[in-house]
């Protein structure tokens, strides 16, 4: 165990109006945290919280991490490498029977996504704070979650109604649909396994490079074909179900601002939005979540057209999103907390709620990459670790003065929230935010940041999923 650092984490002065919920799940008593970083520390908090004893794992390069001292109890779970590590079921559930825990908390990435987990979960007798195995097989690979809900009449982007792993027998259906073309994995998500295929010339390299990334982040190597759409927006529908039968959505969350189908800016309420679209989105989501009877905390993921007001479903995500603090400072949730009642067996502690009342959210993600060098990834030591506070100041994060960054994992290394009463009072919120928030050691995003939210595009909403590719890094080059 690494001695404990002077290390300080807390979520924000909302917390202080954030109505925790101090019941401790019944039948849970000890959880192993199956994760690392932010979420894993988030957990941990909670699970403290709500009264619950929790484990850590941490890999060997992770033996100074915040979420391993905030634990009751910390294990190794081996060498740095993902798959030798945080990836490796057996070791996990191992861990779990040894320490006697009765739950499994995966949080997002690694296994949360994966059914074989929760089955095996279920096997050990232990609870997986999560959806059912089987939301999860057919939410999880993305060509059946099209199937599902083009069924429920929900509208999907045209593509392939299967994922293949050879791009010779993909090729014949992707000259049927046309170009461009967006190649996705089957199996995973968060922009991995995703390449754009712009003319058949360049088809087959495409989709051999999604494939092999494919296979690497999720150990499934095939992938399906969508017809690409060059400008949309990013909207998704934080949902959550018990079961007992009840099912909310808790409204969406525009997450246009990204890089290589990763991204970077999200916020809520969308500003791009028509309130019949919205309703009309929201209740799609819902018929989803009702069809499948989900049980807890997912995700559902459209592209809009903003000149023609279509929305096309593309995937669910059948876990906690990075982005979910942004619903929880509009709604007053603690969403972790409620991911641990209701996989208890408990019923929601939420109703429907309201449609957005004109108070914002918007958060930014602070990756330790470079900007400039189209955002690579840059490890290091943080010198210099000064994040803002302030009233409608939230910072999720796991990293400290003096951390490590380690190059094995997602760049990461926390997420600034701010909320206003309108969007511009939150950009201006931000803008301050920004400017006080002082790292050094590594470049970050926060630049990146800054210059975004001045721009005129942001300000107006008249954003794209391709928009920092396409315009904003050619401004800032010329700049």
């Amino acid at each position: 165990m690494p001695i404990r650092k002077n290390f300080q984490y807390e979520f924000s002065d909302h917390n202080e109006r954030v109505n925790w919920l101090e019941k401790r799940p019944e039948g849970v008593k000890r959880v192993l945290i199956a994760n690392r970083g932010e979420i894993a520390l988030r957990a941990a908090r909670t699970c403290r919280k709500l009264g619950l004893e929790s484990v850590a794992v941490y890999s060997s390069a992770d033996v100074n991490a915040p979420h391993v001292w905030a634990a009751d109890r910390a294990v190794c779970i081996g060498p740095p490498p993902p798959k030798a590590s945080y990836l490796k079921s057996d070791a996990l559930l191992e861990v779990a029977r040894a320490t006697g825990c009765d739950a499994v908390y995966p949080g997002y990435g690694f296994l949360s996504e994966k059914a074989d987990f929760a089955v095996a979960c279920a096997d050990a007798g232990v609870v997986f704070v999560g959806p059912s195995a089987e939301a999860i097989a057919t939410m999880g690979d993305k060509v059946a979650a099209r199937r599902a809900a083009a069924a429920l009449g929900v509208p999907v982007v045209p593509g392939s109604e299967t994922g293949f792993v050879r791009a010779e027998d993909a090729e014949p259906l992707a000259l049927e649909i046309g170009f461009p073309l967006l190649l996705k994995a089957s199996g995973g998500g968060g922009g991995r396994g995703m390449r754009v295929a712009a003319h058949a010339g360049e088809f087959r390299a495409q989709f051999e490079q999604a494939t092999a990334e494919a296979d690497a982040a999720f150990g499934q190597a095939d992938v399906y074909l969508e017809r690409f759409f060059p400008r949309v927006r990013h909207i998704e529908i934080q949902i959550f179900g018990d079961r007992h039968g009840a099912a909310v959505h808790l409204w969406e969350r525009d997450c246009s601002v990204q890089r290589r189908h990763q991204k970077l800016v999200e916020e809520a309420p969308s500003p791009a939005l028509r309130p019949e679209t919205r309703r009309r989105m929201a209740d799609a989501a819902l018929s989803l979540v009702r069809a499948l009877r989900y049980e807890g905390a997912g995700t559902v993921e459209f592209i809009y057209d903003v000149e023609t007001a279509e929305f096309f479903f593309i995937e669910m995500n059948t876990r906690i999103q990075v982005e979910h603090p942004v619903t929880e400072m509009l709604t007053g949730t603690d969403l972790v907390a409620e991911q641990f009642r209701v996989a208890a067996g408990e019923p929601l502690s939420f109703g429907a709620f309201p449609e957005p009342d004109g108070r914002y959210a918007i958060e930014f993600r602070i990756n330790a990459e470079d900007a400039a060098r189209n955002f690579q990834p840059a490890p290091g030591t943080l010198t210099r670790w000064r994040p803002p506070t302030g009233a409608g100041v939230r910072l999720d994060s796991h990293v400290y003065e003096t951390y490590r960054i380690p190059p094995f994992y997602d760049s990461m290394l926390g997420k600034l929230i701010v909320t206003a009463e309108s969007r511009a009072r939150a950009i201006e919120t931000a803008r301050g935010a920004l400017a006080r928030f002082e790292v050094a050691g590594a470049p970050t995003t926060i630049p990146f940041h800054a210059a975004l939210i001045g721009t005129r595009a942001f300000a107006e909403a008249t954003v794209h999923t391709r928009w920092v590719e396409t315009e904003f890094q050619t401004m800032e080059a010329a700049a």
